[in-house]
C-alpha cells in the first residue's frame, strides 16, 4: 500500500503508512468472527429462556444493537480501533494524522452499507486500491484513512552506526536521550535529506540543541550527525 504525507503544526512532513488491503481484510474477518460468536452465544441464551413472542422480539433488539453499532462504538471509544484492527496494528485516523471526531466515525459507519455490505466488500477494495491514500468511500466522505502502526525496521533505520577507533565524542549530554529519541532523530533527518528539506534539518538541530542544553557551532547537518555518533559511542561502550 502507498505511503502518504501529512504536515504537522510545525510544517514538518511525516510519512504515514496506509494499512494494506490484506491487513484490512484480516481485521474485518476477525471482527466478523467475533460478531458471529456473539450471535451464537446470544441465540443459545435465548433458547434457554422461556419468553413469549413480544419478549423474543425485545431480546432480538437488545442483542442486535451491539452488532449494528459494533464498528461505530469500538472505533469511537477505542481510538479508531476494533478488536480486529488492534490485532493487525491498524487504526482509523484523519488525513492529517489526528484522531477523528465522532462525526467522522459516524460518516464512515453510515457508508459501510455501500462500501462493505453491497457487493461483499468489492466496492471498498477497488476504491482503496485506486485512491492511493487507503480510503474507501466512507473514508473519503469522512476525510479519514486507515494506517498501519507496524514499525518497518531496516538497516538504515537501526540505531547502530560505525564508530571509528579513537573516536572522541563532543556532546556527553546525549546520554539524556533515549533509543526511541535517537531513532526519531535519524528518521526525520534521513527523510529531510532525501527530500531536500533543509528547513526541517535546521529546526531539528535547534530542537536537539535545546533538549541537550548546548549551543552548537557546527552546521545543522554536522551537528545532528555528531549527536547520533556520540550517542552510539556512549551507549555501545
Amino acid at each position: 500500500m502507498d505511503n502518504f504525507q501529512i504536515e504537522t503544526a510545525q510544517n514538518i512532513g511525516i510519512q504515514q503508512n496506509s494499512a494494506s488491503i490484506g491487513d484490512r481484510i484480516l481485521a474485518f474477518m476477525i471482527d466478523f468472527f467475533i460478531m458471529i460468536f456473539y450471535s451464537i452465544i446470544s441465540m443459545l441464551l435465548l433458547a434457554g429462556l422461556d419468553v413469549d413472542g413480544f419478549g423474543e422480539m425485545v431480546f432480538y433488539v437488545i442483542i442486535g444493537l451491539p452488532l449494528l453499532l459494533y464498528y461505530l462504538l469500538f472505533e469511537t471509544f477505542w481510538g479508531g480501533k476494533t478488536p480486529g484492527k488492534a490485532a493487525l496494528k491498524i487504526r482509523v485516523v484523519k488525513l492529517d494524522g489526528s484522531r477523528p471526531a465522532f462525526s467522522n466515525y459516524l460518516i464512515r459507519w453510515l457508508l459501510r452499507t455501500i462500501d462493505i455490505s453491497i457487493g461483499s466488500g468489492n466496492i471498498a477494495v477497488v476504491t482503496i486500491l485506486l485512491n492511493g491514500k487507503g480510503q474507501r468511500l466512507g473514508d473519503m466522505a469522512a476525510k479519514t484513512t486507515v494506517i498501519s502502526e507496524k514499525r518497518k525496521v531496516s538497516l538504515a533505520n537501526t540505531l547502530a552506526v560505525e564508530i571509528p577507533e579513537g573516536y572522541v565524542p563532543k556532546y556527553s549530554q546525549v546520554t539524556v536521550l533515549k533509543d526511541s529519541d535517537v531513532q526519531d532523530i535519524k528518521e526525520i533527518y534521513r527523510n529531510a535529506r532525501l527530500k531536500g528539506r533543509h528547513d526541517v534539518i535546521i529546526a531539528l538541530a535547534e530542537k536537539i540543541g535545546n533538549v541537550l542544553g548546548v549551543k552548537f557551532e557546527e552546521k545543522p547537518m554536522a551537528f545532528i550527525k555528531q549527536v547520533i555518533e556520540d550517542y552510539n559511542y556512549f551507549t555501545q561502550l
